[in-house]
């Protein structure tokens, strides 16, 4: 590789980091052709995207960006995992084909700057999305004005049957 494609693909690979809110490495040895495949199209699917890496092109490739703590862990074969939107998404994914494929192992990562160890990324994996999540905080919020609405009613009731009964026995 000459020169000129290695200062591209670094700045591929950098601009993409910059970009990404998360950065998961894995050890990628072994995985078919069509497995690595069927993975970059989940990710692609979740806008998030997976590249096979020369370490010392990553490793300079993530020196000055968001990712850098991880800039010094690249050794032997790596791949890495971008996620742009959801974060959570791209480790469920990752996670998901490491425990099915028993080919693809997750080495560590890092999580808008903060390195995350293989532990912490399945940790993450296990979280509801995004989407449950904004759903689950709305629902809480919906419920305490629901409740407060229901408690006055359900103290108003019996005075409205009471008034109720006395018109009846007044009428009749």
């Amino acid at each position: 590789m000459i020169k000129s494609e290695k200062a591209a693909l670094i700045e591929q690979i950098k601009s993409k980091a910059a970009s990404a809110s998360i950065a998961v490495v894995t050890d990628f040895k072994g995985i078919t052709v069509e497995e690595l495949n069927g993975l970059r199209t989940k990710l692609r699917d979740n806008e998030s995207e997976y590249l096979v890496v020369k370490n010392t092109l990553a490793r300079i490739a993530f020196n000055d960006g968001v990712h850098s703590c991880i800039k010094d862990r690249f050794k032997e074969n790596c791949g890495v995992a971008f996620g742009y939107s959801d974060p959570v998404n791209t480790a469920k994914i990752i996670n998901e084909f490491a425990s099915t494929s028993k080919v693809i192992t997750i080495r560590h990562g890092s999580l808008e700057g903060q390195e995350m160890s293989t532990q912490d990324i399945t940790t993450l994996a296990k979280l509801p999305s995004k989407p449950v999540l904004i759903a689950t905080a709305l629902g809480t919020m919906n419920a305490v004005p629901t409740n407060f609405v229901s408690l006055f009613a359900n103290m108003i009731r019996p005075l409205l049957y009471a008034l109720k009964e006395i018109e009846q026995k007044k009428a009749a």
